[in-house]
């Protein structure tokens, strides 16, 4: 029953619109949804190298662990760290985020991930998408189980992830929807469109009707907002990479007020064993997808403008790296990472968590950079604070009292 709700909101009607839709559908699109919090999740897949995204220039061991795949010390070369605090510095080829950290309203959490020891890149993303680390049998994820309970019909835009297929995150209780691409989330013709709203309404299986409603009413709405091109705030120009038009589109549900409350992205090509970065840092694999990245977070919180203030985006990846460069000028598989929270509540301007090091002694068996802060700290902040769902336990199974950090204002 549940796997075929989730074929139905995640494939099968990832393509669809609502082109000659009956008159409930209509009059579902017409309805006005509240403007209100939003969270927005993004995930780095394949253990991205918090050590060289944020490095540690302040930690002497940190070059000579990394003798030829570390980045500069700030002031040492037009591919030196952008200085944060006088130890930490961003990678060159973030710079876009330089001005949001120091105006503010970019916070970074070091020494942060999943307690669970695997480096098992499936195992490791389904323990953070749970949010149940160590425990395989999770059926539904931490996202969907953090949306706040809802007072009346809620909007079947609520919760939105960027691709064809639902997410573990966003699997659960809660209506979510899987959309590719806002202008293609539509049905060949009519005749089609009527023919899967009359059998899907029709449906004995109470969980199929409601999915089938709940996906056409949302159908209903993107073809309203596609009638329309959507224009970027100002001079705003998204990279045209995936995460890029990925955030592009969530701008876009956003500012419509169609009552999005959590949305979902991703972007690969973290996985660097070999050649991570080049001659200098801003060449290679890294510093490629960290341009990506970075131009894509500020061109979202451009666009935004005001509505900012309304908006929250974390960002986390499955784990991080060996704090040893390998043989290949490359990194293996790690532990703790680093995480972004940016919006218009973050008290950013400050890089949370406790340092733990990079001596030997230091190091998560004697490879890793040890974890201090649990991912799950940084996210039940997020949301209670800014969703405003205090039922942390239902949230988070087994972990009933986090340590905030106190990232929100």
């Amino acid at each position: 029953m549940i796997s075929r709700r989730f074929f139905l909101k995640g494939s099968a009607l990832a393509m669809a619109g609502a082109g000659g839709a009956p008159a409930w559908l209509v009059r579902a699109a017409a309805r006005t949804c509240l403007r209100g919090k939003v969270l927005v999740v993004v995930f780095q897949r394949g253990a991205a190298d918090g050590l060289n995204i944020v490095v540690p220039y302040g930690d002497s061991r940190y070059y000579s662990l990394r003798p030829t795949i570390h980045v500069p010390r700030p002031g040492y070369g037009d591919d030196a760290a952008l200085d944060l605090d006088g130890f930490f510095g961003l990678h060159p080829s973030l710079a876009p985020l330089k001005p949001l950290y120091h105006s503010k309203a970019l916070a970074v959490v070091d020494a942060v991930g999943s307690p669970d020891p695997t480096r098992s890149h499936f195992d490791a993303q389904d323990f953070m998408e749970s949010g149940t680390p160590g425990r395989r049998a999770t059926q539904n994820g931490w996202l969907n189980r953090a949306l706040p309970a809802e007072i009346g019909a809620p909007s079947p835009l609520r919760a939105v992830s960027i691709g064809p297929e639902l997410p573990l995150t966003l699997q659960g209780a809660n209506p979510a929807v899987a959309v590719s691409n806002l202008q293609s989330f539509r049905l060949p013709n009519p005749a089609v469109t009527g023919a899967f709203a009359s059998m899907y309404g029709d449906a004995t299986d109470s969980t199929l009707r409601s999915a089938g409603r709940e996906t056409f009413e949302a159908v209903a709405i993107i073809q309203r907002l596609d009638q329309e091109p959507y224009a970027p705030s100002g001079d705003v120009e998204y990279p045209n990479g995936r995460l890029g038009q990925s955030l592009r589109q969530i701008a876009r549900l956003i500012k419509a007020n169609v009552g999005l409350e959590v949305a979902f992205a991703e972007i690969d090509g973290w996985d660097h064993h070999v050649n991570e970065l080049g001659a200098k840092a801003t060449e290679g694999q890294l510093a490629n997808v960290l341009r990506e990245f970075g131009q894509s977070l500020a061109a979202f919180y451009a666009d935004l403008g005001p509505r900012i203030e309304d908006v929250t985006v974390v960002t986390m990846s499955e784990f991080g790296r060996t704090a040893h460069e390998n043989g290949d000028r490359g990194t293996d598989h790690g532990h703790a990472n680093v995480m972004f929270v940016m919006g218009g509540g973050v008290r950013g301007g400050r890089v949370y968590g406790d340092w733990p090091g990079l001596a030997d002694a230091r190091l998560y068996e004697g490879r890793d950079l040890a974890l201090t802060t649990d991912f799950r700290d940084v996210l039940a902040e997020l949301v209670v604070k800014h969703l405003g769902n205090r039922d942390v336990g239902s949230v988070f199974p087994g972990y009933a009292q986090p340590r905030f950090r106190n990232l929100l204002i």
